[in-house]
């Protein structure tokens, strides 16, 4: 008899797929910096309606999370937590914009520079308006 394979047993793991699905995905950053954390749209998700379907009757949701909890001591020991400290740090920092992906993809104009063109003159070393 040979010896028994030791490495390359993983690649059937159930845990690793149902890891990718996007069924259970979360908020992301830049969705609850521009539409939950409106004063407006915070209010109404704090005070939602008895929902049966949603853990603890959707009465206690964390709104930087975008999270649900099964009941107020629950949510206040969350609040005290390191990982909602560490999605408030998160949300103070600005949200990243359409702007900046077409500046990292080369389309956009780096800094602010004005649109108007200069051309330098050789001769006399002064730049004129082009």
């Amino acid at each position: 008899m040979g010896r028994l394979r030791r490495s390359r047993t993983h690649h059937a793991q159930r845990d690793v797929h149902r890891a990718s699905r996007t069924r259970a995905r979360t908020k992301d950053l830049d969705q609850i910096q521009l539409i939950d954390l409106d004063p407006k749209n915070r209010a109404t998700l704090e005070a939602q309606p008895i929902d049966y379907e949603k853990p603890g009757l959707a009465q206690h949701y964390c709104v930087e999370c975008a999270k649900y909890y099964e009941t107020d001591n629950a949510l206040r020991s969350h609040w005290r937590s390191k990982v909602h400290k560490r999605r408030c740090k998160q949300l103070r920092e600005p949200a990243y914009t359409i702007e900046e992906a077409e500046q990292a993809a080369g389309l956009g104009r780096e800094g602010k520079r004005p649109t108007r063109e200069f051309a330098i003159d050789a001769e006399m070393g002064v730049a004129t308006l082009a």
